[in-house]
């Protein structure tokens, strides 16, 4: 089953959520309102349709967020997500469905439905995903604890500190140093691979292969972020198994990082992309400039390691 949902913005940038009434499929939670493609339609005719029958706006322009594939014990669904920010009319209660603005960051993930989880964690990570290189020396703490201030101030929103080089203590005290001004800017910062550093800081953490394979559930509350490395489908699927939020896949482009592994490619990359039930950044051999071209591809936007500092 083919389902259109929107994420509607107002002018204070809050989103719209809509309540699942009683004696629906998973009611009580809360969801982005929305409904099923029906033949000939296409996903924008249908998402507009929806809209105005059950909240009784007219949509004027919208554009692909993400493709969430469902699968539920009784049924199979793919909720295809488009965000808006531009339609005619007051949204008011045409079903009988409660109805609530919230700031994106204020939404509590555990009010919502699974399928729509995903759904914000797309709506809030940005996209770009800007990477420390790995063949920074310790040597070069200080240099890089500005840079990365710098980045932070310019805008950079998400940020992983991986740094294999430095011992693991100097790589949680750069995070320590840096975390004030990351959260007075909203910015999100991630340690490679350093579970017990992100638990104990209270930040996020990028996931490696070994921990993909190791881990039996998440290992940090939904309030940190999680993201994993992935280079394929069983990756990706395991990574979906954990809950994480999102997911880095490697590689699109050649880059001398992955000498041995043929790149993926672009349509590659998009048809893995579809099949995860979360977001995923474009990684290697890219550079800001292919955010669009990610997007274009149901990436949720780039990661980069070089590209991004220079």
């Amino acid at each position: 089953m083919h389902v259109m949902a929107a994420v509607m913005l107002d002018a204070l940038g809050r989103v719209l959520l809509a309540q699942r009434p009683p004696g629906k499929h998973l009611a009580g939670l809360w969801e982005f309102p929305g409904g099923k493609l029906e033949a000939g339609e296409t996903p924008f005719e249908a998402l507009a349709r929806e809209l105005r029958e059950e909240i009784g706006v007219i949509l004027l322009r919208a554009e692909p967020l993400i493709r969430v594939p469902c699968h539920y014990p009784d049924r199979e669904l793919l909720l295809d997500t488009w965000q808006t920010a531009q339609w005619e009319g007051e949204p008011q209660s045409l079903e009988g469905q409660a109805l609530q603005w919230l700031p994106p960051e204020q939404v509590d993930p555990s009010m919502l439905t699974r399928a729509d989880r995903t759904i914000l964690r797309a709506l809030r990570l940005p996209s770009r995903y800007a990477i420390t290189p790995a063949d920074v020396p310790p040597e070069q703490a200080g240099a890089w604890f500005e840079r990365i201030g710098q980045a932070i101030e310019r805008s950079a929103q998400l940020v992983q500190l991986q740094l294999p080089l430095w011992p693991r203590e100097m790589v949680r005290e750069l995070a320590t140093g840096l975390l004030p001004l990351a959260r007075r800017h909203g910015s999100q910062l991630l340690l490679h691979g350093d579970i017990d550093g992100a638990r104990l800081l209270g930040i996020g953490v990028q996931l490696r292969s070994r921990e993909l394979e190791a881990l039996g559930e998440r290992p940090l509350p939904l309030s940190q972020l999680i993201g994993a490395s992935c280079h394929d489908a069983a990756d990706l699927a395991r990574a979906e198994q954990l809950g994480v939020d999102f997911a880095t896949l490697a590689p699109v482009a050649a880059t001398p990082t992955y000498l041995q592994t043929p790149p993926l490619g672009w349509t590659c990359f998009q048809s893995l992309a579809e099949a995860a039930a979360l977001p995923v950044y474009a990684l290697g051999g890219l550079a800001p400039a292919h955010i669009a071209q990610a997007r274009t591809h149901s990436g949720q936007g780039v990661a980069g390691t070089r590209e991004f500092w220079s």
